[in-house]
């Protein structure tokens, strides 16, 4: 099953840019809505993995990886 893979995501977003300018970049008010997103408080819909990649400049296939051991109910 492949999920987003959060870490990876953070690490590339901390390279390039603060918590504070991303969000911003994606049209958040403030940092903590997205905050939420990268450390998985809040699920990430595949809309806004688009906007992240986009900013990032990656392809959003960057931020999946396959988990073993999780059938289709998760």
């Amino acid at each position: 099953m492949l999920t987003v893979d959060l870490a990876k995501l953070k690490k590339i977003r901390e390279s390039q840019m603060s918590l504070r300018e991303m969000a911003r970049q994606i049209g958040y008010q403030s940092a903590n809505g997205y905050f939420y997103l990268e450390s998985g408080r809040s699920k990430i819909s595949a809309e806004m993995l688009a906007k992240v990649a986009t900013v990032l400049n990656q392809p959003i296939e960057t931020f999946f990886t396959e988990r073993e051991g999780m059938d289709e109910k998760g």
